[in-house]
């Protein structure tokens, strides 16, 4: 290896001096240029020493005297900043295997933030449905976060980034909050990253936010003239006794919610399968239940990865889990849920 952590190296498409950080694999390193880190390929690097020998003046220029008026004002250094959101950028550390093929080991996980406004951030990684990693930190504007690593095997398991961003000082007007996840599956990932060397390009990107939301005005209706028309008006912190009783176990063979079932294609069935998911747990989450038994066979497994799917996108789980039960075998899910 040409370089090591610590050596002081020119960027020769710029002519700017840095430092090193990190060392990526056989082709890239991470480098400091002024406090801000990005990666390059070694080939673009070169020691500073012959720039600093050749500027160097063997006689030192006779001083000139200057006046305030004469001097003109410095420009602010680099090119102007460019506010376009927030982002989770994926870099892949590549290695050669013993067939002399470049392969993806790992991809290290970083947060950008290209506003102008800083936020704090909780960041939780999943797979499968199972937390595996979670961080609470802050991002300052303009600024790239290391978050970590994740082994490039790890992405056949359905991992899910989720992020919950909030402001340091509550604006009026703002949101309280702003949730984004981003969920990728491994072939997603292998089409950037082929996408990305024959770009020869260092990392690939996805925007989870472009401008931090407004927050929602509550447009509450005036109900006296509706009341007095002979209406019923309910109070809603007393409308879960008007609500259909809640179920603790659900199940979703179509022979169990239609007796019209046989005529109906695949599509048409797990449609309704989905629906009456959806309406049993909205009322779960209204009753505030615990918990919910959804029971979906074996099958395929088609219907329980759609369940499974829309359980990673809501808030108000707190996980699941789908192993084997005397009374379903592996034909049901508990969901436990948080409020």
């Amino acid at each position: 290896m040409k370089f090591q952590v610590g050596d002081k190296v020119l960027l020769l498409h710029s002519n700017e001096e840095g430092e090193i950080i990190d060392i990526m694999n056989e082709k890239m390193v991470m480098v400091d240029v002024k406090g801000v880190k990005f990666p390059a390929y070694i080939d673009q690097l070169d020691f500073p020493y012959f720039k600093r020998f050749s500027e160097k003046k063997l006689f030192a220029p006779k001083k000139e005297k200057k006046y305030i008026d004469d001097i003109r004002k410095e420009k602010p250094p680099g090119t102007a900043k460019v506010a376009d959101g927030m982002w989770l950028t994926f870099l892949p550390v590549f290695q050669t295997d013993e067939f002399g093929d470049e392969v993806v080991e790992e991809l290290k996980l970083h947060l950008v933030n290209r506003t102008e406004t800083g936020y704090n951030f909780i960041y939780k990684l999943t797979f499968l449905g199972k937390p595996e990693f979670e961080l609470k930190n802050a991002i300052n504007p303009f600024e790239d976060f290391y978050l970590h690593d994740i082994a490039f095997a790890d992405l056949n398991d359905n991992p899910v980034f989720e992020f919950e961003f909030s402001l340091p000082a509550p604006g009026k007007n703002k949101a309280d909050f702003y949730e984004a996840s981003l969920k990728l599956k491994a072939k997603q990932l292998f089409s950037r990253i082929e996408e990305i060397k024959k770009k020869n390009e260092a990392t690939f990107s996805y925007k989870l936010f472009e401008k931090y939301p407004d927050k929602l005005v509550e447009d509450i209706p005036d109900m006296g003239p509706l009341a007095a028309k002979g209406y019923r008006v309910y109070d809603a912190k007393k409308a879960r006794q008007h609500l259909e009783p809640a179920r603790s176990v659900v199940d979703l063979h179509i022979e169990k919610l239609t007796d019209d079932w046989q005529h109906l294609d695949n599509y048409e069935i797990l449609g309704i399968q989905l629906k009456t998911f959806e309406k049993y747990y909205e009322l779960a989450l209204a009753h505030i239940q615990p918990s919910l038994i959804v029971i979906h066979g074996v099958g395929e497994g088609r219907l329980r990865d759609e369940i499974h799917d829309r359980l990673r996108l809501k808030k108000e789980v707190k996980s699941f889990v789908n192993q084997y039960d005397s009374r379903f075998g592996y034909g049901a899910t508990e969901i436990f849920f948080q409020y």
